[in-house]
């Protein structure tokens, strides 16, 4: 009897649909069943150790991040590889099952930052070498593939290197610093150039003139000898920052173009293409103190803000469709904004919420991020088909013990990746603290185990109002001075000694 009762409610919702389709998309929202990936036997698991704008989650729905273990931090004392001195590795979860995958001997701590369509892992681990400058573990790339990690090496003599992310064609793009000349702008004080690394070759890409050139990001996987990112102009100092001028490269097959800048000397930390050739980043403008975001595509061209100072892009897909987020005018909120044809779209906050940031954008065009109190994300939320924003802790079932803070990536199957904080904890971006969870459609009013939200309801969501926003601190979208730059880029990568001072 229930059965039949479910089978009607379906069909009614097919007859509406047929009827008058826009007031079903009004109405209609979509519900989630969700499952918490767990952890390694510790407290947390992680974002991307790369940070926004990395593939965690494929379209076969596999996972690769990294979680704590259920024992100290062997290098405790002296390094702490995450903020609560567990140790760290990096897993694979796939199908209910999270798999420890390993890290360099005797002894260390990894992270993954992407996998590929494929399965294929990259990231970085501590291996048994420890940096004669700072004393610690060095880094090293690493691949993982068919239950083997592989060591990736260095760049001529170079003493760290990281990997960043792996295409579907299996080619690790990441960077390693080079055994010469000292310099102030590279990690560790040695030069830092992008790699290629491919059937068991490391190759240097080389640089627009200076002595560094990092890699950007990888979005939802970019083409096969294609690579996006910052590299310095020369080794002069620059009379605006006090440091060499940095712009956007372009390198495909073996041939590296300059996509110069919006008129300042400083990039942002994200930058990636789709198979268009399309390519998104940040630029500074005249004068290093606004960023702007910018679109590429055989021309530079600003995509502007919502009418404050700065915007990021940090999602494109092959429809040119681009998530990232804006300053409001005042430059103290920043909303998440989509680029369509040309125009930005506010997608506005979750209710009560000043600011927000769109984190990943799949191929039909949703939305994923975080709405924040423009401090640290409070609720993830999913956007779709014109609005409004919705709170994906609303679409879920009740009893989970968890909020959901901030959504990283969507797959083209609607999947959502996710980190979840405990109730009654505030969350704090700097920390990441919690569990990484994935939240899975839920197709049909049949499907009802695990599924939570309503099928119906009322718009969830609303631009913030200005009563809401009070003691804001200054957008933290503001460009940094190149030394901050530097710092927070380690910072987000592991790469800086346990005491050191956070921006």
């Amino acid at each position: 009897m229930k059965s039949s009762i479910r089978k009607s409610i379906g069909w009614a919702f097919v007859l509406v649909a047929m009827l008058n389709p826009s007031q079903l998309t009004a109405q209609q929202n979509p519900r989630y069943r969700l499952v918490d990936l767990g952890t390694l036997g510790g407290p947390h698991s992680y974002g991307s150790v790369n940070g926004d704008g990395f593939q965690l989650l494929n379209n076969s729905g596999t996972v690769a991040s990294a979680a704590d273990l259920g024992v100290p931090d062997p290098n405790a004392g002296f390094f702490c590889y995450v903020l609560d001195c567990f140790q760290q590795h990096a897993f694979r979860w796939r199908d209910g099952v999270m798999t420890d995958i390993g890290a360099l001997p005797p002894n260390n701590n990894s992270a993954a930052g992407s996998i590929n369509a494929r399965g294929w892992i990259t990231g970085q681990s501590q291996s048994a070498e420890i940096d004669p400058v700072l004393g610690i573990p060095e880094f090293r790339a690493v691949l993982w593939k068919h239950g083997q990690m592989t060591d990736l090496g260095t760049l001529d003599g170079g003493t760290e290197s990281l990997g960043i992310y792996v295409n579907d064609s299996g080619q690790v793009v990441g960077f390693s610093t080079i055994n010469s000349t000292p310099d102030p702008l590279g990690f560790f004080g040695e030069p830092t150039h992008t790699f290629i690394w491919e059937r068991g070759v490391m190759r240097d890409i080389g640089t627009l003139g200076g002595q560094d050139a990092f890699p950007g990001t990888s979005c939802s996987g970019q083409p096969r000898n294609v690579v996006v990112g910052m590299s310095s102009l020369s080794s002069t100092p620059n009379p605006t920052t006090g440091q060499p001028t940095m712009d956007y490269f372009l390198w495909k097959d073996g041939k590296m173009t300059d996509l110069g800048s919006l008129g300042g000397t400083m990039t942002g930390f994200t930058g990636c293409a789709n198979h268009r050739g399309q390519v998104i980043g940040e630029s500074t403008l005249p004068g290093d103190s606004m960023l702007h975001a910018f679109l590429w595509d055989g021309t530079m061209t600003d995509l502007g803000t919502l009418g404050g100072d700065n915007s990021e892009a940090i999602w494109i897909n092959d429809a040119g469709e681009i998530a990232g987020s804006a300053d409001l005018p005042g430059n103290q909120r920043h909303d998440a904004v989509l680029w369509k044809n040309g125009a930005i779209h506010d997608l506005g906050t979750v209710s009560g919420d000043p600011c927000s940031r769109g984190r990943g954008i799949n191929a039909r065009g949703q939305v994923v991020g975080g709405s924040s109190d423009c401090r640290n994300f409070l609720h993830a939320f999913l956007w779709e088909r014109g609005g409004p924003m919705l709170d994906l802790n609303t679409v879920i079932a009740s009893g989970s013990g968890f909020q959901l803070t901030n959504a990283f990536n969507i797959n083209d199957r609607g999947e959502i990746l996710a980190k979840a904080a405990p109730l009654g904890f505030t969350p704090n971006d700097d920390e990441d603290l919690g569990h990484l969870v994935l939240l899975v459609p839920c197709h049909s009013v049949d499907d009802d185990e695990g599924c939570g939200g309503s099928t119906q309801g009322s718009a969830l969501t609303t631009r913030a109002t200005a009563s809401s926003i009070v003691k804001l601190g200054p957008s933290p979208m503001r460009p940094l001075p190149a030394a901050e730059w530097r710092a927070q880029f380690a910072q987000r990568l592991h790469l800086q000694p346990k005491g050191t001072p956070k921006n």
